[in-house]
């Protein structure tokens, strides 16, 4: 039994793009799909109990492919310089220190500093706290940029399912960063939430519609140097997000420490905050303290 189980968790694992979306399945194993790794020590541990050697060198499967898909985050690939940093976070509509949140990420020097999930009543409060830190500044609904740099170009991109009735408010953004070396691309976004819901499983239909749009528009985009932020309410090998990953690059995968997963913020379990480039190379990638949102913030430095 434990033979099998091993060699049940290493297919899961192994063609994890095949288990059946039916009720999100398929993108809710694949949110959480590095925690499957701690059924290892977990079958190993009744395994050697058992005195079971079959089931020992069946655990070397799992084990494995575990380490092909994750290994690379185990080690710190972070270097210290870079040209730019950019910082993402989601500030929480129910954010109780607005003012305190939009000190705490003043306070991390970024470049660029872009929220998702700002309220109608809590707007003006980050507009105020970093006007000082931050002269130039768009926002487009519920997202917005702050840059000590100038912007132009600036347009809320379509991420929502189309509908019939009354317009939302916009839920991304691009826009121009005007540097010393030339213009950088920057999305904002915050896809929509994933639900799960008592008859329909785990349902992430408006998530998935938006990452689809917004791939199209980087897809479509002409600039040359690409950085795309925000929550996207999913990990980087859930299959709604293929269409992103496949022309751009996580800066924490590639030059993090660890996983960073970043919500919820009391104990973080999963990374759905992220920070992906094309045309820049990233240096490092890191969070920062937890603040008065359910999000931790996530950084990284890029350079040309």
């Amino acid at each position: 039994m434990l033979a099998v189980c091993a060699l049940l968790l290493w297919l899961l694992l192994l063609l994890h793009r095949s288990v059946t979306d039916w009720a999100g399945l398929g993108s809710l194993v694949e949110t959480f799909l590095p925690w499957f790794g701690l059924f290892v020590p977990v079958l190993l541990a009744g395994a050697l109990w058992r005195r079971s050697a079959s089931a020992v060198v069946a655990l070397l499967l799992p084990a494995i492919v575990w380490f092909s898909l994750f290994g690379g985050l185990l080690h710190d690939k972070s270097h210290q310089d870079g040209d730019l940093t950019v910082v993402s976070h989601n500030v929480g509509a129910a954010n109780p220190d607005p003012v305190g949140t939009a000190r705490d990420l003043a306070a991390s020097g970024a470049d660029l500093l872009a929220l998702e999930e700002l309220t109608d009543q809590a707007r003006s409060a980050y507009g105020n706290a970093l006007a000082t830190a931050y002269p130039y500044h768009t926002v487009q609904g519920t997202v917005g940029l702050w840059s000590k740099s100038p912007l132009s170009g600036t347009r809320p991109v379509d991420v929502q399912p189309d509908k019939t009735g009354p317009l939302e408010p916009p839920r991304a953004l691009r826009t121009t960063v005007t540097t010393g070396k030339g213009p950088l691309v920057v999305y904002v976004v915050h896809l929509g939430s994933v639900r799960v819901m008592p008859r329909g499983g785990y349902w992430t239909n408006t998530r998935d519609t938006g990452a689809a749009k917004l791939a199209e528009a980087v897809a479509a985009d002409p600039g040359e140097r690409v950085v795309v932020l925000g929550d996207f309410n999913g990990g980087l090998d859930d299959r709604a997000l293929s269409g992103l990953t496949a022309q751009l690059r996580s800066a924490q995968e590639v030059a993090g420490d660890g996983f960073g997963f970043s919500w919820p913020a009391t104990f973080p379990m999963v990374r759905i905050d992220h920070i992906l480039v094309r045309g820049v190379e990233p240096r490092s990638a890191w969070l920062l303290p937890a603040t008065g949102s359910d999000h931790r913030p996530v950084a990284a430095g890029i350079s040309w």
